[in-house]
């Protein structure tokens, strides 16, 4: 069982200016993995993380594009935004540009997918998911991206007593 969301943002021609959506569209899981030595630092992520991360470079690579760095800035915001929606059963971006710009990204291009699935293998259900749409894809695929943030948080979740939600959180050109 799993929904799906997808966002890009493009930020504003003003350096200071917020960002502003550009896009909104279905989008599924993501969480993302490998870490690079960029912003990786003492980011240690999860196994699950991690998993998110092979797939998606695995999948950037099997279509010529460079794979994404794993950044601390990032995986926090994920991370924090993954925990708020287990913690309070929702499953929604929010206000996803104003909490990537708290925890310090600058694009000048980030996106966000969302995802969520109860069966045993949650990665490969969500990433399946999110290549299947037009938009997740896109995202996943976008050649400019080159930083992200894999945030998930396993819990009870819509019903299900154990659940994987995952944020992640995209940032480049």
């Amino acid at each position: 069982m799993f929904l799906c969301r997808a966002e890009v943002t493009v930020k504003g021609a003003a350096a200071a200016a917020p960002f502003r959506r550009t896009c909104a569209v279905l989008a599924l899981a993501a969480s993302l993995a490998a870490a690079s030595a960029a912003g990786a630092g003492t980011t240690r992520l999860t196994r699950t993380e991690q998993s998110f991360v092979v797939a998606v470079n695995r999948i950037r690579s099997a279509n010529a594009l460079s794979p994404v760095a794993i950044d601390a800035k990032l995986v926090n915001a994920a991370r924090f935004h993954s925990a708020d929606m287990v913690e309070h059963g929702y499953f929604g971006h929010g206000a996803w540009d104003v909490r990537l710009v708290r925890f310090g990204a600058v694009g000048p291009r980030v996106g966000e997918d969302l995802g969520w699935a109860a069966t045993a293998d949650p990665v490969g259900t969500i990433v399946r998911e999110w290549l299947a749409s037009p938009s997740h894809r896109a995202v996943l695929l976008r050649p400019g991206f080159r930083r992200v943030g894999i945030g998930v948080r396993v819990g009870p979740f819509r019903g299900w007593p154990r659940a994987v939600v995952v944020t992640a959180d995209f940032e480049g050109r």
